[in-house]
């Protein structure tokens, strides 16, 4: 009912592909995901990078209202999307008046910085194969292992997406990794069996970068 109703006064509804906002435009509003998905990507060189993907609960676009500067990344409708859609001064008045959404948006912030050090760590990798085991691995480790594995929903293109990589790139390292048994590819994505190889032959291309071999 509480939703239905912040529906009914905040909400809007998007079709898939929607473009909320690009980076390096100013921001004036913030959005909470209700349902469907939206990926946060910012361009790097000639190829977008995907920095999130942000489900039902998951809000974005509030440091612009914060900080009264430009959009830092874009924002696209992966899905057709139900979004609550928040001016500055409601989204003051909301912070002001509910300790317990202060809360959530600090930790939700403090989850973001921990995934921007990641990033910031892949991007420290100088070679493709590095880029793409490490986030493999690094993406693995946050999800629970099932029977068979850690599984990731996360297909060749949308990995390249995530890494800043062309999607053949991505490929190829997948298949070496197939390959060597490492991980398993299906139509939905992948799955990681055991992290530890994963990082162990991250260890095994850092040693190769070392020591001039390319990969």
């Amino acid at each position: 009912m509480a939703d239905d109703q912040l529906f009914q006064r905040f909400g809007k509804e998007f079709p898939q592909g929607t473009v909320l906002f690009r980076e390096g435009e100013p921001g004036k509003e913030m959005y909470v995901v209700q349902h469907g998905r939206v990926h946060v990507s910012k361009n790097v060189g000639d190829v977008e990078k995907i920095l999130a993907t942000l489900g039902p609960g998951e809000f974005l676009g509030e440091m612009s209202i914060l900080n009264n500067k430009p959009r830092s990344a874009t924002a696209t409708c992966a899905d057709a999307c139900k979004l609550l859609v928040i001016d500055a001064k409601t989204f003051e008045a909301m912070i002001r008046g509910n300790a317990e959404i202060a809360i959530r948006m600090i930790k939700k912030l403090s989850d973001r910085l921990a995934e921007a050090n990641d990033q910031i760590q892949n991007l420290l990798f100088s070679d493709v194969s590095s880029r793409v085991v490490h986030y493999l691995a690094t993406a693995a480790e946050k999800v629970p292992k099932g029977p068979t594995g850690h599984r990731l929903e996360l297909r060749a293109p949308e990995l390249a997406a995530r890494v800043g990589v062309r999607t053949e790139q991505a490929e190829e390292v997948l298949g070496k990794l197939l390959k060597s048994k490492i991980v398993a590819v299906d139509p939905d994505g992948c799955l990681v069996a055991d992290v530890s190889k994963l990082r162990h032959f991250l260890e095994f291309l850092q040693m190769k970068a070392q020591f001039g071999e390319t990969t």
